[in-house]
């Protein structure tokens, strides 16, 4: 398939633009397995992010009821209508997914499950979108880089433990399906990737107030340097000895840091600060 893409990407004079992270997949197990990762069926509707050369979004729709894809250079529309001629199910709409209004785009959607081979640059921000925006998404299952993999899905007390991780955790459960070579995209890229499953599950970690969770876990990593009390201190205006009191009752050392706390302890704090009317 690799030469068969290369050969339409030159034959419409296609150039490959950095500034979108364009690095397309071409081997045809890669993508299958893709596709089976994210659990794709006869009756799945499926959003894919960046569609590229229209490879995973061919391997898609041959397993879906029917694919919605998302691309942002408009110069890839004409290598489209050539790698996906004959595949009446999938529409390709040229458009930064980033600027979609979600509420809008969901009104008419059936509940759907996104399958994407994300540019590095807008992995994070695009998956935060679907996890707090989303109301219809089931599933994400997406190509990221490894380190960015490694962060999704890390335990607490880890290095690579951090606020979106935590963030994540709040709607989703998150696990790594597979690691991919760079020597598998065209043109290579600098590192490693990996293929992440992140299922949504609403009130995966139960709280009362999101947007006060969010705000605990924005404190905690606001300085990984200093402890969690200092940092409650500053995020919410609080003396040492509201701060040290609000982590004693949710069983917290004061010398604790932010990375040691898992999703269920910062959904225990922001309950707590709840509870004394600290927002």
């Amino acid at each position: 398939m690799e030469d068969k893409v290369k050969d339409v990407l030159l034959t419409q004079g296609f150039k490959f633009k950095k500034q979108f992270g364009q690095n397309f997949i071409t081997d045809t197990n890669l993508l299958a397995s893709i596709a089976d990762g994210a659990g794709v069926t006869k009756d799945s509707t499926v959003v894919e992010i960046g569609c590229g050369a229209g490879t995973l979004t061919r391997a898609l729709a041959e397993r879906a009821k029917k694919v919605i894809a998302f691309e942002i250079d408009r110069d890839l529309e004409s290598v489209l209508s050539v790698t996906l001629s004959g595949v009446d199910n999938a529409e390709v709409i040229f458009r930064d997914f980033l600027k979609v209004d979600m509420r809008a785009f969901e009104e008419k959607m059936p509940p759907y499950i996104v399958v994407a081979n994300l540019p590095y640059y807008i992995t994070t921000p695009l998956v935060m979108k679907f996890i707090e925006e989303s109301e219809k998404c089931l599933s994400l299952t997406v190509m990221v880089q490894e380190e960015v993999a490694d962060r999704f899905c890390s335990e607490c007390g880890t290095p690579e433990y951090g606020a979106v991780t935590a963030n994540i955790a709040l709607r989703g459960e998150c696990r790594m399906i597979k690691k991919v070579s760079r020597v598998m995209f065209s043109p290579r890229p600098n590192v490693d990737s990996a293929v992440v499953r992140i299922d949504i599950k609403e009130g995966n970690v139960p709280v009362k107030d999101a947007a006060l969770y969010k705000k605990v876990v924005r404190a905690a990593f606001s300085s990984r340097r200093k402890t969690f009390e200092n940092n409650l201190m500053q995020a919410f205006r609080l003396s040492r000895e509201q701060a040290r009191k609000v982590l004693e009752d949710c069983g917290v050392s004061a010398m604790a840091r932010g990375e040691e706390l898992s999703p269920q302890g910062f959904a225990a704090l922001a309950d707590k600060l709840s509870e004394n009317g600290i927002k």
